[in-house]
Parts: structure tokens; C-alpha cells; sequence
């Protein structure tokens, strides 16, 4: 007997509580969420990373099985658009107000290698955008397993270098294209800073 795409949902209790989260995601709770991280995996991720100076288009296929049905899958299908990364850099009046009191000479030379080094003191800022009526869905009467299996052979042969192939869990699936999102950041992220830096805009 094959195992589902994900676990079976555990009892409340068994889980850690998840720091605080934005209003917008109020309709879960933090267990709901918690759930949805631990069980969304990505079964094939895109080829191409974000792009460092464009904006870069992703498909998806955010595969699901039905709460309380028996051999129920939804697979929504999509696109979303990641922004190209931004510059963020700190205040400058923000680090000149720092405080080093008690730490001697060495805490007021520390805050002058700040300030000297302050341009090469960013973060990179990146932003997605996903229109929810543009997603198509259908329910096929088959094994989660079974669907699966056919999405990953059809990527194999069709070789979409920007699709993406997700399992999740179906009443929390925004949850799980959100963490879509932040593990495509972390594998841009390296690429991103080299790019900026190749150009002479990181310092």
C-alpha cells in the first residue's frame, strides 16, 4: 500500500504553537498553519531562479487531497509573478544613533566600521503577485499518490523549465504556495547578490 503525499493530521496538542501571524491569515489558526508547513513539499521545483533584474513567471500545479473524501484530489493550477529583488539598505541616521555605551573604545570603533561600511549592509526585498481568479482547479477521482505520479511524468516529457509541482493540504493551500514563495527566495537569494554585486551596486 502506497503512503499519501503528506501526514495524517496529528492531534492539536502535539504540535509547537508558531509565533504570531499577519491579520490577513486569521481565518487559521496557528496549528492550521503549522500543519500546512510541515506537510507541503515541493515534488519538482522550477528549473530557472528569480530573476535578478525582471520580473520572472512561475506555473504551479498545488496538489491536494480532499478532507473527507475517499480517492479525492484537487489540483489547482497557476501562475505567479515574483517582482524583481529591491535594495534595502539601513538609515543612516538610524546607525549613527546607535549606542555602544559601556563597551569601551572598542564599541565607538565599531559603530565607525558601520558607518564607513554601510553600503555594503543590505537585504534584498522581494515581492509575489498571484490573482486567485485567474487559478483553475478540478477534482479528479483518483489516489492523491496516482495524481502525482502523472503530474511528475508529464513534467518529465514536456521539461516546463518554470513549473512547479506541489503537494499540500486542501483547506490551507494558500499557506502552502506561500511556502512555494520563501524556499524559491532562498534559492534565488545567493544568485541575486552575486548579480548585484557583479554590477558594483552592493559596494
Amino acid at each position: 500500500m502506497r503512503k499519501p503525499c503528506h501526514k495524517q493530521r496529528p492531534k492539536k496538542n502535539s504540535l509547537p504553537r508558531l509565533p504570531a501571524v499577519r491579520s490577513r491569515l486569521h481565518m487559521h489558526s496557528e496549528f492550521d498553519i503549522q500543519y500546512a508547513l510541515e506537510n507541503t513539499k515541493v515534488l519538482h521545483e522550477p528549473d530557472r531562479r528569480i530573476d535578478t533584474f525582471g520580473t520572472t513567471q512561475f506555473e504551479f500545479q498545488l496538489v491536494t487531497e480532499l478532507m473527507d473524501e475517499i480517492n479525492q484530489t484537487r489540483v489547482r493550477q497557476g501562475q505567479i509573478m515574483a517582482e524583481k529583488p529591491l535594495i534595502l539598505r539601513p538609515d543612516p541616521e538610524s546607525v549613527a544613533n546607535f549606542d555602544f555605551d559601556g563597551f569601551g573604545p572598542q564599541g565607538e570603533a565599531f559603530g565607525d566600521f558601520l558607518k564607513e561600511n554601510l553600503h555594503r549592509l543590505a537585504i534584498l526585498k522581494y515581492g509575489f503577485k498571484f490573482k486567485v481568479g485567474e487559478m483553475q482547479e478540478q477534482v479528479i477521482h483518483e489516489p492523491i499518490e496516482e495524481v502525482c505520479g502523472k503530474l511528475m511524468e508529464d513534467i518529465r516529457i514536456s521539461g516546463n523549465p518554470m513549473r512547479a509541482i506541489i503537494s499540500g493540504v486542501d483547506d490551507t493551500w494558500e499557506i502552502c504556495l506561500l511556502k512555494f514563495t520563501v524556499e524559491m527566495i532562498e534559492k534565488s537569494q545567493k544568485i541575486n547578490l552575486f548579480d548585484f554585486k557583479r554590477r558594483g551596486l552592493l559596494g
